[in-house]
Order: C-alpha cells, then structure tokens, then sequence
C-alpha cells in the first residue's frame, strides 16, 4: 500500500473522528439546556415534604405542565425529619400564596417532578416563602405489592369450637354401646287370617 493512500485513509478517519465529536458536543449541549441543568435566574421558595423519593438537585418544577423552575437543594431537618425542598421560579411567574405541590410521576415510568397547582389568593409568594399544601411522593411500588402481595386475601374461617365434655369427679367415663344389630334376612309379612 503506498504512503499516498494510507495518508488519505487517515484524513478520512480524523475528518470522521471529528464529525462524531462535533454531534457529541452539539447533543451533550441540547440536552444540558434542554433539562435546565444550568443556572435559572428567579426566587426562591420552599415546601416540607415526609418523603422526597426520585427528586433530585436539577428536578422540573412545572406549573400547568410547563417548566417554571428547577430544585436548587434538598435538606433534611433532624428534629421533625421532614425534607426541605428549595425551588428556583422564574421570576415573570408570580405564584398565590394559597399554591399547592405536589411531587408527581411523568408516566407510568417517567422521573419524577414538583407539579404546582396555583391557588385563588390575592397575595403573592415572596423569596423565601413556603408552601403552606406540600404532599410527598408515592411510594407506587408499595402500592403494586399490596395488590399483588395477597394482603387482601379473606382469612381462612376457624374451626368452630367444640363443647367440652365436662365429667363430675369420681365417676368413670361410660362406654357408649353400638347400636342393635337390625335382623338380617327377609322379613316375614304376618299373615291376615291368624287370629290373636
């Protein structure tokens, strides 16, 4: 093989390598923008959830199933071992002091994300508020074993209890008798015209 072709054969290959590098980078960048993994600028405001299983630094916040925000932080408190949820809104998104949230599913096996429902009060949550209706999330597989796991079967029925056989003291026990052996054979009619 000559050195010509083999020079070719190697510009080929780094044109190809770079091309490869070139969509990795354009894809890891997509989808960096696209999960909202960078800084959003907005305020902050904060929910006390029992459990904040699947949520994570970076986890959506939608309202009306459009993102608004991203968790910032999640803390644990050891006294009342509650999880303190910090949230980023954007700041164009003004929420009712009486919103809601509610840590919810995307599909059946979608992550997991804060979905706000916003309330009818006239005073607006500032920086720093938090929500007074915070519901956790579900623990769905707990959910399934409890179905599936035979929890809801119908016990099985006890056996009635029988009577004691109550004995006064100082008698022996009786031997109950079998019954009378019925005569075996044919059985004789008795004839009409015998008298007494």
């Amino acid at each position: 093989m000559s050195t010509r072709v083999m020079q070719q054969n190697n510009v080929a290959e780094t044109l190809i390598g770079a091309v490869v590098i070139a969509v990795a980078i354009g894809f890891l960048a997509f989808a960096y923008m696209r999960t909202g993994s960078g800084s959003l600028s907005g305020y902050e405001i904060n929910a006390r959830l029992p459990k904040a299983d699947g949520l994570s630094v970076g986890t959506d916040v939608r309202l009306a199933g459009i993102k608004i925000g991203t968790v910032t932080d999640l803390t644990l408190d050891p006294k009342t071992f509650l999880v303190t949820v910090h949230m980023s809104i954007r700041n164009d998104v003004k929420l009712p002091m009486d919103s809601s949230v509610l840590v919810t599913q995307a599909g059946f096996l979608g992550g997991q994300y804060l979905s706000i429902t916003p309330g009818g009060d006239d005073k607006m949550m500032t920086a720093g508020a938090f929500f007074e209706n915070a519901q956790g999330s579900i623990d769905v597989m707990g959910l399934v074993n409890r179905f599936t796991g035979g929890s809801g079967a119908v016990p099985a029925k006890p056996a009635a209890p029988q009577a004691p056989q109550v004995q006064s003291q100082g008698t022996q026990p009786q031997a109950t008798q079998p019954p009378a052996a019925l005569p075996q054979g044919p059985v004789k009619a008795p004839d009409p015209g015998a008298g007494p």
